[in-house]
């Protein structure tokens, strides 16, 4: 009788990660990870190897949000290095699967080499963080972990694999014997909706006459982003979007107005205080939407919150109505009311929250060109719309930084108001960790390979995440990094000069540091540029160059609506 076949449990990993469909894993290579490695090597899955842990999982982070398909984030002792990528992927419910090794099982609390608890460590930023003490349970864990990253309110998730576990082995057939048999990726449950309770909300929004949309996160895990399009449209429902994540909606798209934030969005105002139906579908009542407070959401308004799991509806108690249904089958339901006979409404109202825009766009130019002719150095809004204006439908827009953020979420609105469209833009989300940048933009290259990608950046973020961009080599991923250099945080320099009694800010300057020069150094193209009448032009060079570029912008620092605003609210009552 022959000896049955053993492999490690690194292997035993990787074979059950490749049989969920992963196709993408992001690491920092480690000892610890090396039968893993070898797993995957023999599944044929594309390693990445990262110059840092959090880089990982950054791209992970990303490479997900694009996809919608879980990658896998490696780590090995380090795994604390993951922490702020965990958090990252929390804040937007990704479902990056985080992997990490730990120190021996048998020894565990003994002090054991690089011994950190794991576990507990991720514990906050996941749905799910377990320890897989017994390898021959290995597929039952990727398996539980699989479930619970995409079920219900998708989000990251965590195991922990002891080195001893990893490098052990076990029979090659594992826990092969228990259900389930069939250990590849299965359809996501949807939650539907009580049939009472849906109608009784469509009864609501069909007699509203100035009904407003607000599509959070929800929408794009659920894959209803073309849904909720739809509805505005056929509906003549103003659309806005929960600031986070990512655009779901192209930005000239007839309904869809813009942020759901009063200070990047100063139109969403006027729109939510009129509005007397307010549908908020695939979010939560959180402090970007002030915890549905009357201060966005007059006394008047119903406020409506529609989820597709329970965890989101414990974020909604504030809501008047709440329903628990996935978002394709809710928003497919209102698109049905006008099929049915059962809506009215006019374009009056959409044609009101247009003009508000225009005029919003409008003003926002004429402020724009008075404040250049100033001193004549180039204004962030200024760089964020030459950048947009190099761009086409096909390509993709990335931006990261505090201040630099804001002004390129402007842009965006202004240059989408005028009819522009782009294939599709990624940001940080709602905790807005800086240096996702560049890991974001080489997700977007590594999965839109035909797509030119541009990274609009702050100077502060490009230092948090920038050195990252050697993957860009590494894996020849040309993209374009343009920097809002104004030569320090001026996010928080703004904020201390405006709290401050004497007007000054602290800790906040970095000296010139020549970015462009460093890429070139790297092997790219770079470029200064000084002048507003040279960045276009020095942007489309880089893209020409076919390299991975950098555009290294002088910009003046301009405090944003946003900062402005939660400045002086910090100094009334605190941080939140």
């Amino acid at each position: 009788m022959s000896e049955q076949r053993k492999i490690r449990g690194g292997k035993l990993l990787a074979r059950a990660l490749c049989e969920k469909g992963v196709e993408h894993v992001f690491t920092l290579s480690g000892g610890f990870c090396n039968p893993a490695l070898e797993g995957f090597k023999e599944c044929g899955m594309r390693v990445v190897n990262c110059p840092h842990e959090q880089v990982a999982g950054f791209l992970a982070d990303a490479h997900t949000r694009i996809t919608r398909k879980p990658a896998v984030c490696l780590a090995g002792p380090e795994s604390p290095n993951t922490a702020g990528a965990m958090m990252e992927a929390w804040g937007e419910r990704v479902p990056v699967i985080f992997v990490t090794s730990a120190s021996t099982f048998r020894r565990r609390g003994a002090g054991g080499f690089k011994e950190v608890d794991t576990v507990a460590m991720a514990l906050p930023f996941t749905k799910y963080s377990a320890s897989v003490d017994d390898g021959n349970r290995i597929g039952e864990f990727v398996d539980r972990a699989w479930q619970i990253a995409l079920s219900g309110y998708p989000g990251p998730v965590h195991l922990s694999v002891p080195v001893d576990v990893m490098f052990s082995s076990f029979a090659e057939d594992a826990g092969r014997e228990e259900r389930p048999f069939d250990r590849g990726a299965r359809p996501v449950p949807r939650a539907w909706p009580e049939p009472a309770r849906l109608e009784s909300l469509l009864a609501l929004i069909a007699g509203a006459k100035r009904p407003v949309l607000i599509g959070g996160h929800g929408v794009w895990w659920s894959g209803a982003e073309s849904l909720l399009e739809a509805a505005g449209r056929e509906l003549n429902i103003p659309i806005l979007n929960m600031p986070g994540h990512r655009k779901m909606i192209p930005e000239n798209a007839s309904a869809y107005m813009g942020l759901a934030d009063v200070h990047q969005y100063p139109p969403s105002a006027p729109a939510l205080q009129a509005c007397d139906v307010a549908i908020l579908v695939g979010g939560r009542l959180d402090n970007q939407m002030d915890f549905g407070n009357t201060g966005l959401f007059p006394k008047s308004t119903k406020l409506v919150c529609v989820n597709g799991s329970h965890e989101e509806l414990e974020y909604n108690r504030s809501a008047d109505e709440a329903l628990l249904s996935d978002p394709a089958a809710f928003l497919e339901a209102l698109a049905g009311l006008k099929s049915r006979g059962r809506w009215s409404l006019g374009t009056e109202w959409l044609d009101q929250n247009r003009r508000w825009r225009d005029e919003w766009v409008e003003k926002t130019l004429v402020e724009l060109d008075l404040d250049s002719r100033d001193d004549g150095r180039i204004h962030p809004l200024q760089l964020s719309l030459a950048v947009q204006s190099v761009l086409g439908e096909k390509d993709w827009l990335v931006y990261d930084g505090g201040n630099t953020h804001f002004w390129a979420e402007i842009g965006v609105k202004v240059h989408g108001a005028q009819g522009k469209r782009l294939a599709g833009i990624l940001h940080p989300g709602s905790f807005s960790i800086l240096g996702v940048g560049v890991s974001m933009a080489l997700a977007v290259k590594n999965t839109q390979q035909e797509a030119r990608v541009v990274l609009v950046s702050g100077d502060g973020a490009f230092m948090c995440g920038g050195m990252s961009l050697e993957l860009a080599f590494q894996e020849r991923l040309p993209i374009v990094v343009v920097i809002d250099n104004n030569g320090g945080l001026d996010c928080i320099s703004q904020q201390q000069e405006r709290l401050f009694p004497d007007g000054s800010h602290y800790a906040t300057d970095f000296r010139d540091i020549p970015f462009h020069s460093m890429v070139q150094g790297m092997g790219g193209h770079g470029e200064l540029v000084e002048r507003l009448e040279d960045l276009r032009p020095a942007i489309e060079r880089a893209l020409a160059s076919g390299k991975p570029a950098c555009v290294n912008v002088k910009a003046k620092g301009v405090i944003t609506p946003i900062i402005g605003a939660v400045t002086s609210k910090r100094d009334k009552s605190s941080i939140e």
